[in-house]
C-alpha cells in the first residue's frame, strides 16, 4: 500500500474540487468535509516531514483546516489549484512555528545560475538511495532546502505549485533545488565513502 504522499495529485477531478469549493463558499458543510478528507493526508504528510514530529504536525494540520474554513469564502480561483493554496496555508504555519522557535532563518534570494540545466547527476543519485534514506539527508539542509525538496520530490508538484507554495519565483525554487540537490549530493558521496 502506498503512502498518501505517493498517490498521484490528480486523485480528484479538477471540476469535482471546483464544485466542493464553490458548495464550500455557500456554506455547504458536507462539501467542506468532503474538501478535508480530501486534503487531510497529504497536508497532514507534508506537516509531519516539515515539523519533524507528529503532535505538531497534528496540531498544524488542525490549524490549517480552521484556517481553511475561515477563508475559504475569500478563496478565487487563479493559476494554481485549490490544494496549493491548503499546502500555502500550512507552509506559512510551519513557518510561524519554526519562527516561535527561533529555528527558521530564510536564506537570502539568490537568482538562479545563468545557463544552468536541472541537475541530472544529482537527481540520479537522489534516485539511487531509498526514499527513508533521503529523508534523512534532507534533514540535514536549511528550511527552506528542505521545504523545496519535500514539496517537489515527496509530493510531486511542479515548480511553479512549489513557488505559489512559499511565496517565491519559479527561479528561487530551482536555484534552492539546485543548492539542495548539490548539498545531498556531497552528503551521499561522504556516506559512500565511509566504510559500512
Amino acid at each position: 500500500m502506498s503512502s498518501p504522499a505517493e498517490r498521484p495529485p490528480a486523485r480528484e477531478s479538477i471540476e469535482h474540487v471546483r464544485e466542493l469549493v464553490a458548495r464550500g463558499q455557500q456554506g455547504d458543510r458536507d462539501a467542506l468535509e468532503e474538501l478535508y478528507l480530501t486534503h487531510f493526508d497529504r497536508i497532514y504528510s507534508y506537516l509531519h516531514v516539515s515539523v519533524g514530529n507528529r503532535h505538531d504536525a497534528e496540531d498544524l494540520t488542525t490549524q490549517t483546516f480552521l484556517k481553511m474554513l475561515e477563508k475559504i469564502g475569500s478563496f478565487k480561483w487563479q493559476s494554481a489549484p485549490f490544494s496549493a493554496w491548503l499546502f500555502r496555508i500550512a507552509h506559512n504555519l510551519a513557518m510561524d512555528h519554526f519562527r516561535a522557535r527561533r529555528r527558521w532563518q530564510p536564506e537570502e534570494e539568490v537568482p538562479e545560475p545563468p545557463g544552468e540545466e536541472e541537475p541530472s547527476a544529482e537527481l540520479v543519485a537522489m534516485r539511487s538511495i531509498g526514499r527513508e534514506s533521503m529523508l534523512k539527508l534532507i534533514e540535514g539542509l536549511s528550511p527552506e532546502q528542505q521545504q523545496v525538496l519535500t514539496l517537489k520530490f515527496v509530493f510531486n508538484l511542479p515548480n511553479a505549485e512549489v513557488a505559489t507554495i512559499l511565496d517565491k519565483t519559479e527561479g528561487a525554487i530551482k536555484s534552492l533545488q539546485h543548492r539542495a540537490l548539490v548539498s545531498l549530493q556531497k552528503q551521499i558521496e561522504r556516506h559512500e565513502v565511509q566504510p559500512g
